[in-house]
């Protein structure tokens, strides 16, 4: 029940279950929709999930350092 009660805002700095194959695990939400893109912190590459998918592989929500 609490994984629904997460509210996602863009450029929300993400943790996710799994870390990026180049090290890094803080991930900025660059796009919402149907569908959320992620940018990696360390190496700037991009991924598309699905909400669904992306509800299921976050971990928590990282305080945003601007």
């Amino acid at each position: 029940m609490e994984m629904e009660s997460k509210k996602f805002e863009l450029n929300d700095i993400v943790e996710m279950k799994k870390p990026h194959p180049c090290g890094s695990n803080r991930f900025r939400i660059i796009r919402m929709g149907m569908d959320i893109r992620i940018k990696c912190e360390g190496c700037g590459h991009s991924v598309l999930l699905s909400r669904r998918e992306f509800e299921r592989k976050v971990k928590k929500i990282l305080p945003n350092e601007k």
